[in-house]
């Protein structure tokens, strides 16, 4: 396989100042592996339904299952997934389980991609 060279130096080089000051910018190896990990639970489809959900209201799964037309178990096994991660808490009330997101970073996190998304494709609702 043949690289694209309008894709990589044609020319070795190093920037010294630059190399440094972005080697002392990096987080550590388990930081890089924790958001790793916190991207690949945001990256499914019914996952992210559900997030875009959470991000309006509190909300248990059976009103969960209803706008999302999904099953009960789909549902409860996608909150597994986001409880795991430390996406989203839950809150036992009476015989009813409220999921909620897990802090403001993760409506932050949320709400940039949906901003980058439409800037992507040039406004409109995702």
């Amino acid at each position: 396989m043949t690289e694209n060279r309008s894709e990589i130096c044609l020319e070795q080089c190093f920037h010294p100042e630059t190399v440094e000051r972005v080697s002392g910018f990096m987080a550590s190896r388990e930081d890089l592996l924790a958001v790793a990990e916190l991207f690949k639970a945001l990256g499914d489809g019914s996952r992210m339904s559900i997030l875009n959900a959470l991000l309006c209201s509190e909300l248990c799964v059976c009103d969960l299952t209803m706008i999302l037309k999904m099953t009960q178990s789909a549902v409860s096994h996608q909150l597994r997934v986001l409880r795991g991660a430390k996406i989203v808490k839950s809150r036992k009330e009476g015989k009813n389980v409220y999921y909620s997101l897990d802090d403001p970073h993760i409506a932050m996190l949320i709400e940039t991609g949906f901003e980058h998304v439409r800037e992507e494709r040039g406004g409109g609702d995702v």
